[in-house]
């Protein structure tokens, strides 16, 4: 049964049904608790892939070049599968969408464990496909900005609806506690029991957690909403449709989310961000995703200490958020992104130079790198569900989201083209670190948008 304000008589009455029913704190907390552990996992699976490339290598018999390959033709199925996700969030609702994101990461993860290694293509196209359903994991951060956008609007917690971004950099932060819990279990088990059995441990908690929020989590009013517009609209009701939405003061059109969002009013901003997710994911790849590959190839760091390096770097990245979170709240979102992603550019340079040669040195740069890297994400994604209305929310933030792997691909083709001609540490500047500082540029031309309402 809905939680929406059933219509009533009078002046009074129609107040009444113009404000969505409020999120309690404990609802509120409950969701943001699921998200965060959701996000977690699904990075979980998704870095396990990156922190354990080089030990997959060894045992698949690959070349340092043909490890970064079979990277990027993962980057592609995973953009065919993350393309996908958004109009069915958009229809399921923000809850199923959740365990459906999550859902993919457990299937990857069982299925990446039982793949033979040393049949040649065989073996490399089970890898590539397998891997591909990560795009499903990957656009749980999607789901979770729609989900919160909407939450943190209607919640009776005024700290977290007006710190909302603060409060959502919490939960995006938990992109870095995956790539850390990746890399503290391989430091623990990968020499014990191989980099299989690790897949199987990252199984378990997206199976819990699909239970836990089929039966914790709520459904938020505005989506709600606007699955009785679109039933009315079906039932030939428009007129009732518009009426409806009217009381609501929520915009609800017939055209496709995908068109939606291409829209005079939301056009620019749609090409704008998408455009800087591309660039920025060139960063992303290689700093984030291949960081034990980069500290081992670029730096000559041993395998081991790299674990270790990115567990004292990926827990200092989780600050990155709740710090850009609360500067997109005081300054703007758009503000926060430029500045972050460029500093993040001049740092992640100054670890790949010469000078940067001893351990201490290149924890500090890597960490200041990904600190000013990743935690503008807790702004950028806010800022693209504040972008758009109701009925295209889902869409516009997982199409976007899923702009990151056409960035991956472009990224890893050329990070691989350099790296072969001249080494990962070149590869690793001229991709990676000008890839980032560039996007920072691009989200100048960005049009700032108010705080969400509805």
């Amino acid at each position: 049964m809905s939680d929406l304000a059933t219509p009533l008589e009078g002046e009074e009455s129609a107040r009444q049904r113009a404000r969505f029913p409020h999120f309690t704190r404990k609802q509120t907390n409950t969701a943001m608790v699921l998200a965060l552990l959701a996000w977690t996992v699904a990075v979980f699976d998704y870095g396990l892939f990156g922190t354990l490339l080089p030990a997959m290598q060894d045992d698949f018999g690959w070349s340092e070049s043909t490890a970064y390959l079979v990277n990027t033709l993962i980057a592609v199925g995973t953009a065919i599968v993350a393309f996908g996700v958004g109009p069915v969030i958009d229809r399921l609702g923000r809850r199923r969408g959740m365990m459906l994101t999550i859902g993919g990461t457990a299937v990857a993860s069982v299925l990446t464990a039982i793949i033979p290694a040393r049949l040649g293509a065989v073996s490399n196209t089970a890898i590539v496909a397998v891997r591909s359903l990560g795009g499903l994991g990957f656009s749980e951060q999607s789901v979770n900005a729609t989900y919160l956008n909407e939450v943190f609007a209607i919640t009776e917690d005024e700290k977290k609806r007006e710190r909302r971004g603060f409060w959502y950099g919490i939960v995006q932060g938990g992109w870095p506690l995956g790539f850390l819990l990746s890399s503290a279990l391989a430091l623990v088990l990968l020499d014990r029991l191989g980099w299989r059995a690790m897949y199987l441990v990252a199984t378990l908690p997206a199976v819990v957690l699909i239970i836990v929020i089929s039966k914790k989590l709520r459904e938020t009013p505005q989506f709600e909403l606007h699955q009785r517009l679109t039933r009315l609209k079906k039932e030939g009701k428009s007129a009732e449709a518009e009426r409806l939405a009217a009381e609501y003061g929520v915009e609800h059109t017939e055209s496709a989310p995908i068109a939606r969002i291409m829209q005079p009013e939301l056009r620019r901003n749609t090409i704008v961000l998408s455009l800087a997710w591309i660039i920025n994911f060139f960063g992303i790849n290689i700093f984030s995703v291949l960081g034990s590959s980069v500290l081992a190839n670029a730096k000559g760091v041993e395998l081991s200490t790299a674990f270790w390096m990115l567990i004292v770097i990926n827990l200092g990245a989780y600050f990155g958020y709740v710090f850009h979170g609360w500067l997109g709240d005081r300054i703007g979102r758009k503000k926060t992104i430029v500045i972050g992603w460029m500093i993040s550019g001049v740092a992640f340079a100054a670890m790949l130079s010469p000078v940067v040669d001893t351990a201490a040195l290149i924890v500090a740069t890597y960490a200041i790198g990904l600190f000013f890297l990743v935690g503008p994400y807790a702004a950028i994604m806010f800022y693209m569900g504040e972008c758009y209305p109701t009925d295209c929310r889902g869409t516009g933030t997982v199409i976007i989201g899923a702009m990151s792997q056409p960035g991956t691909i472009l990224g890893g083709f050329l990070f691989t083209a350099v790296a072969a001609a001249w080494g990962t540490g070149p590869a690793a500047l001229w991709v990676g670190a000008l890839g980032t500082f560039l996007s920072g540029v691009l989200m100048l031309f960005a049009k700032s948008v108010p705080q969400l309402e509805h």
